[in-house]
Parts: structure tokens; sequence; C-alpha cells
């Protein structure tokens, strides 16, 4: 099976550029961008070679996993450009319970999984993570802000030793191809791109995301650089950064930084 767009996003106008390989599907994309390209473009395989997360760290995806990128020419500053990332994090959301809900069809008694999506980048499920996200923006000449936004799903394999620990599709029992996940995707990024509305509907989005986020109301830790803070995970606030609610009643906004839950909560403070 090849890739394809879904008919909703070949309908909007998208186009794919499906590669046999890549470096990394992010790099391809905002390349194509300083190059002239002027969006409404993903890029997508099932082998990417260097790809990348937060921080610059490595994300490993072998033959049969997902990576994909849309790239998106918006004119929009880079603070707007970055709750983008929520959006796209619903769409991906989205697209898997489609997906694994028509999986489960075909397998009668399969339990129905929840995806969560843990702030600032991750989809979970069983509080496992799998899949990473990473939103860049690029100044391109004449043109706008250059956005492109990019996940890696673990669908056949996922790596060991990471921070959080992963896990795959195919583990979980969801037994689908890297092409019908992206084909669901494309479609659910025209609804989601459409509500967050170059920024004007944050708010709808912000509501969406919490109703899907992972740990709120938990206790939680994050370290930005030598500092950590702990708390209560709060909300989200209308810009995007986490909201801890400190022991002392402190609402402390967040931008960035190592989020741990739960019984990791304690580790990521130690």
């Amino acid at each position: 099976m090849a890739f394809a767009l879904g008919s909703r996003a070949i309908s909007a106008g998208y186009r794919l550029a499906a590669l046999d390989q890549v470096g990394s599907t992010n790099t391809e994309a905002m390349s194509r961008a300083r190059h002239g390209d002027r969006g409404s473009l993903w890029c997508v395989t099932t082998l990417q070679t260097a790809g990348k997360g937060r921080r610059q760290r490595a994300w490993v995806a072998p033959r049969g996993n997902l990576a994909s990128s849309v790239l998106e020419i918006l004119n929009v500053t880079p603070a707007v450009a970055a709750t983008m990332g929520f959006a796209f994090g619903l769409a991906h959301e989205t697209a898997l319970r489609r997906v694994s809900m028509e999986a489960n069809m075909r397998l009668a008694g399969s339990d129905q999984l929840q995806y969560l999506l843990k702030w600032p980048n991750d989809v979970m499920v069983r509080g496992h993570k799998l899949c990473g996200l990473l939103v860049e923006a690029e100044a391109v000449e004449g043109a706008g802000l250059a956005v492109v936004a990019g996940i890696g799903t673990n669908i056949v394999a996922a790596p060991e030793g990471t921070p959080t620990p992963a896990i795959s599709l195919s583990a979980l029992g969801v037994h689908i191809g890297a092409e019908e996940l992206f084909a669901a995707l494309s479609d659910a990024w025209v609804e989601f791109f459409g509500i967050w509305n170059h920024g004007r509907g944050f708010a709808d989005i912000r509501r969406l995301w919490l109703e899907r986020a992972y740990g709120l109301g938990e206790r939680v830790a994050i370290q930005t650089g030598t500092v950590t803070v702990e708390g209560i995970f709060d909300t989200l606030d209308e810009t995007g950064c986490l909201i801890v609610r400190t022991a002392e009643g402190q609402r402390v906004p967040i931008t960035a930084g190592e989020v741990y839950f739960g019984a990791a909560a304690s580790v990521g403070a130690a």
C-alpha cells in the first residue's frame, strides 16, 4: 500500500511528498520552504534515519513506523505558531482513535484504547509514549513564517531505554499500516487546522486539548534547567503554558521543561 492523502486533505489542496527514506521529515519540509515551497505540503516516510525530537534528541523510526511532517506558510508570530502544535496533537489523537476503532471492529473483544496528550509534545497510551511531536518555525523571505509540525509514531516498534517508556501500536494489538494512519491524520489535520485558524481559534483548541490531557489534576514535576517546579497540573493558559499549582497555592506558568507525572514526578524532582 502506498502513501496517499485522505479525501478531505485532497479537497483542501494539500500535496504529498512520499519518500522511501529520509533523514528527517521536518528537515526535508523546512528545506523545501527555504527553496520556495509555499506550504500545504506533507512529507512522509516509513524509514527516517536522522529524526529529531525536542532539544535535538534523536528520534528512532525504523522501517514500518510513521514519520510525517506538514508544512504551512503563515502570517503569524512565532509565539502564535507554537500553539499550532496543540492542534497537531489533537489531529493525531483523533486519527489514532479513528483507525484504532476500525481495527477493533475487525478484532472482536478488543479493548478501546485511550490516547492522551502529554504537555508539550507527546501522545501517551497506557502510561507509555507512543508518539513524539516537534514544531519548528523559520522566517521565509517574502513569504512569512514557515511552520513545520512533525510527529513520529511507533507503529511496528518502539525504542528502548527512553526516559519515558515507549510502546508501539503493534504491541498494543493495533495492527495497522503507516499508510492507513497517515491518510486519517491528513484528513484530521484539515479539521483541527481549521479550528485553530491561524491562532484565532486557540481557545477552542485549548478546551479540546484539556479534555484529552495526560496527568491533568495530578502531581507533576518540571525540570527547567537547574530549577524544578513541583505541584499539581492545574490547566493550560491562553498561550499554551502549563500551569502548576504549588503547595503554597501559587500558579506558576511553565513554558518549557522536562515533565514528570505521578510516581515519576518524585524521580524527576530527585
